[in-house]
């Protein structure tokens, strides 16, 4: 016979209905099994002395299931009656007879088996299952230790055995589909429909219903009582909800009479007059959301967190939520409300939809005065607050479009005044983008539309992207467009792509009108403001529109290798930028200034952005043996590259003018003319100097030419990178497949610069050098530098001059240090040293979140905490150098600090005990010599129930603390104790 795997001791349920076919079916299958041991065939005689029929046998020997065999008769379906137990004539009055045409219950097969032994008793009519006894029909399965069938009283036992040290071993089982049911014994009656429970345990949902004695009615509700309701799996929970009656309705609900809450066999004071805890056998239901409650400091009482949530369908789940605050005396302390909707379609889209409003006071409704841990007041920029938080992610589909969302927008002072986490807390800014891309079928084509947002809450600007669109052509090889087959020949490397990139930018902060140079102008300001985005601020917005199509050609003509070294590849760009308005200047002599008007035309303009260029390259390495016992040798790896590039000068035209008769401010009149500035022309009737500048028409547009109104300009650059690695011996080796392993000792060391050898005399023509290193140290230690050279002099003002360092008297050097930044990060990971307990994954009992919707919880350390590493740490340093320059601290000017920052990071956690840990996030600057931010999180698994705790020591807006005791189940997750004094509750 086969048997279904044994259940867990865990689940322990009574399912009615089914068991009724179930025993029905029994009986049948084991009178069936009876008429067909062929070692009962006894020829029926009447015993001397004994009133009995003849045709009635005594009860049977106990017979081994394996030894169960039955026979058919040829060409027929009706098994022979091998025991001679079938009346010859006559009515069978048990209608046992294996050749009856009545119709039986069996709808497909029926497995039973036994560990020990099967016996079966007629003249009592009862059969009995030993030691590990089953009952499989369909999907329904019955499971003891001890199973007996009284067919005369229509009565079904299935009980536990003790074992040898008296504990009760194999206790009732019954499975039907994915529901489970167990019980210390089980009467039923199968033609009633009625059955006894005693020692009952039923998982309803995600709890678990204890009682003393259950019984089950026709209409499959059951009745407990002496109830114990708990969210703790284990058999003797850690806390219950203890009731004297109750009853269930599997797969709706659970109602109890008056209950108290018990925690470790303690009965605590706390209780209601009944208790109502849903169970569907989905896993969403509508329902209420109870609101949490306490005190804020200067708000008032306070419920947090409450209101409805809405299943609408198998996709769309609808939360809402909301806060509100009593105040103090008779002001209102304000309210918060939360719309949050997920929806996902399997197999094409999920995503998560949130809208929040808040309305505060804007001052502080109690005073400060008198005893408080925590005084700090920050005064909102604005009452009424909102955030905007959409997500939308696709399921990737070949030849589909794409359409993605991730926008995170609202009032700047939002997340100040009501996120709890650290994140949206502390970030300075966020960016929106709604996109929708595709790549065509059968053609090389592609295009993006997109709209974007960035947003900085701490100046207010905005800058939106209103669309974005984006046609690429992908590489194309024209000889392929005539037809030809490839032969390698050297035109067949010629490609041409093309990208199309069309934008209209708007922003609410008004630039400031500046040439440089400290030329006067006429109208706008001299520094950028910033209005707010409302209604009556719309045409300040769309005053302030930019909008540009791009298009950029590029046209590589292959690449060669040159005496099999050296690597040669050109290419030729070519940008064009198309814009609906320009810039006009005019000097105004009356006025000493210059006046900028922007006009409403039509305007193109070409740039050759990289000209003609050409690359050489090519890697050289050096090896230096060592064949020592540990080290194998040294590999050097130097890249050099030179890249020659060729750009169009530009005089003005369609792109730029000259401002006439505007005079070069900053240049004195007795200036000699080897040293006036580039664009400087000296009057020879009237000595004046003239500023004969290009000044663009595009002047910060979008994608403006760079090379407007300039000289042509031929550059070299000369890049240089080195890597050097060494072979080390593996010890981990044991095959001798691979004996040694690579060990990176620099991983770059890069020197970047140029040389525009068409630039004027007067013009610096070697470019800044720039140079970087980078490293890691034992795979731990990550080391990162970088620096920038400048190789000419400068003046008293700190201009640079066109004079090179190496020839200054009396203090000659190659370049001067102009600026450079330090990284250091190191990570503390015992996970990444194989073998070690804690690479042992474990599984993580969930936190006490709802999960009807999956919310955006307010406590955020509330989630999921990882068990995996006993301790982490991981530190960080970065520090910045800037060059003052060589003007002293004087008047009104401050000389600005070499050093401009230099702060440690340091974030990880502890693993205190197998269900204790402690994090820690903190920072240090050492310039204002201040910890900007520092918090202290501690969590306490507790089985069915957790501790959570964050502190922040430190005064600001987020000092405070929050502490929470709570169960794990979202189905209680309003059974919880909070104490917490943060931003929100003052």
């Amino acid at each position: 016979m086969a048997v279904l795997e044994p259940l867990s001791d865990t689940s322990i349920i009574f399912f009615i209905r089914p068991l009724c076919r179930i025993i029905r079916l029994l009986v049948l299958w084991i009178i069936l099994g009876f008429l067909a041991f062929p070692a009962l065939a006894q020829t029926p005689t009447r015993r001397p002395g004994a009133d009995v029929r003849s045709d009635v046998r005594t009860p049977p020997p106990v017979l081994r299931p394996d030894t169960i065999r039955t026979t058919r008769r040829a060409g027929t379906n009706v098994a022979t009656d091998t025991a001679g137990i079938v009346r010859r004539s006559g009515t069978d009055s048990l209608q046992l007879s294996t050749g009856s045409k009545r119709k039986g219950d069996v709808e497909t097969t029926v497995k039973y088996a036994a560990k020990d032994s099967i016996r079966f008793n007629v003249q009592e009519k009862k059969a009995t299952l030993y030691d590990k006894a089953n009952v499989d029909y369909g999907e329904v399965s019955l499971k003891a230790a001890v199973i007996t069938v009284d067919y005369s009283k229509n009565l079904i036992n299935a009980e536990g055995a003790p074992d040898s040290t008296g504990k009760v071993q194999d206790r009732p089982i019954f499975k039907n589909g994915a529901e489970n049911y167990q019980a210390g014994r089980i009467n039923y009656n199968f033609k009633t429909k009625k059955g006894k429970i005693a020692e009952a345990v039923t998982q309803q949902g995600e709890g678990y219903v204890h009682a003393d004695v259950i019984k089950k009615n026709q209409y499959n509700e059951i009745f407990g009582r002496n109830g114990r309701y708990t969210t703790c799996n284990l058999e003797h929970p850690h806390f219950f909800i203890n009731a004297s009656k109750m009853k269930m309705i599997p797969g709706e609900k659970v109602v109890t009479g008056p209950f108290n809450l018990v925690i470790s066999d303690i009965p605590l004071p706390l209780g209601l007059p009944f208790g109502y805890f849903p169970s569907p056998s989905k896993s969403r239901a509508s329902g209420l959301i109870i609101p949490t409650f306490g005190t804020s400091t200067d708000r008032g009482f306070y419920l947090r967190n409450g209101g409805y949530y809405w299943a609408a369908s198998d996709n769309i789940g609808l939360r809402l939520t909301g806060d509100v605050y009593s105040g103090a005396g008779e002001k209102f302390g304000g309210w918060r409300g939360t719309s949050e909707m997920q929806y996902i379609k399997r197999y094409r889209y999920s995503g998560l939809l949130s809208f929040e409003f808040s309305s505060r006071p804007a001052e502080q409704l109690s005073s400060d005065e008198g005893v408080n841990t925590n005084p700090f007041f920050r005064r909102p920029r604005k009452p009424q607050t909102f955030w905007l938080t959409w997500s939308h992610a696709p399921t990737p589909r070949p030849g589909g479009g794409r359409f993605s969302a991730s926008v995170r927008a609202g009032s700047s002072d939002f997340n100040q005044q009501n996120a709890f986490d650290p994140t949206r807390y502390l970030a300075p800014a966020f960016n929106s983008t709604v996109s929708y891309s595709k790549q065509l079928r059968n053609a090389p084509i592609n295009y993006a539309i997109n709209a974007s947002q960035s947003q900085n809450v701490q100046t207010g600007t905005m800058d939106f992207t209103l669309p974005d669109i984006t046609v690429g052509v992908a590489r194309q090889y024209p000889y392929q467009w005539l037809g030809l087959s490839p032969t390698g020949k050297f035109y067949e490397q010629f490609a041409f792509s093309y990208t199309l990139n069309a934008q209209n930018r708007l922003t609410n902060t008004q630039p400031a009108r500046t040439l440089g140079g400290g030329i006067p102008l006429l109208g706008g300001a001299s520094t950028s403001s910033v209005f707010p985005i409302q209604l009556k601020n719309i045409d300040r917005l769309l005053s302030n529109a930019q909008t540009s199509i791009l298009h950029q050609f590029q046209i590589s003509l292959g690449s060669y290798n040159i005496l099999k070294f050296i690597n040669l590849a050109p290419s030729v760009n070519y940008n064009q930028a198309w814009y609906l308005k320009k810039l006009s200047y005019r000097y105004d002599s009356v006025a000493q200034a210059v006046r900028i008007d922007t006009l409403r035309q039509f305007t193109t303009v070409g740039d050759f952005s990289s000209g003609f260029g050409v690359n050489f390259g090519t890697n050289i390495y050096g090896l230096f043996q060592i064949k020592g016992k540990k080290i194998e040798a040294i590999r050097h790896k130097v890249t050099p590259n030179i890249s020659i590039n060729y750009v169009p000068g530009r005089k003005g035209g369609s792109s730029a003018q000259i401002i006439k008769g505007l005079p070069y401010y900053g240049v004195a009149r007795n200036t000699p003319d080897n040293r006036l500035p580039v664009g400087a022309r000296r009057d020879s009737i009237t000595g004046f100097i003239y500023d004969e500048r290009f000044y663009s028409y595009y002047q910060g547009f979008t994608g403006a030419p760079s090379s407007v109104g300039s000289d042509a300009a031929g550059t070299i650059g000369f890049s240089l990178q080195n890597a050097v690695e060494m072979k080390v011996r593996d010890n981990n080796d044991t095959t001798g497949t691979t004996p040694f392993k690579k060990v990176s000792l620099i991983d770059g060391l890069d020197l970047n610069f140029s040389y525009n050898f068409l630039a004027p005399r007067n013009v610096p023509r070697l470019s800044p050098i720039s140079t970087t290193f980078r490293t890691q140290v034992a795979r731990k230690l990550n080391l990162l530098v970088n620096a920038t050279f400048e190789p000419y002099q400068r003046d008293s003002s700190g201009t640079i001059i066109n004079r090179y360092l190496f020839d200054q008297k009396g203090n000659r050097r190659l370049a001067r240090l102009a600026s450079s930044s330090l990284s250091l990060n190191y990570q503390f990971n015992p996970s990444q040293k194989p073998g070690r307990k804690s690479n042992i994954r474990r599984d993580v009992a969930p936190a006490n979140d709802p999960a009807l919707g999956g919310p955006i919880p307010i406590n955020p350390y509330e989630d999921y905490v990882d068990f995996e590493l006993p301790w982490e740490l991981n530190s960080g340093f970065t520090a910045n150098y800037t060059d003052p320059g060589p003007r002293p601290s004087r008047g009104t000017y401050i000389r600005p600090r070499s050093l401009a920052s230099a702060s440690l990071n340091l974030s990880g956690s502890v693993k205190l005990t197998a269900n204790t840990r402690v994090g820690y996030t903190t920072n240090y600057d050492f310039i204002n010599q201040t910890s900007a931010f520092t918090s202290l999180d501690i969590f306490r698994d507790l089985h069915c129930w957790q501790i959570t705790g964050t502190w922040r020591p430190f005064k600001g807006p987020a000092q405070g603390y929050f502490v929470t005791i709570a169960a794990k189940s979202s189905l209680l997750q309003d059974l919880k104790l909070n104490r917490n004094r943060t931003f929100l509750n003052r």
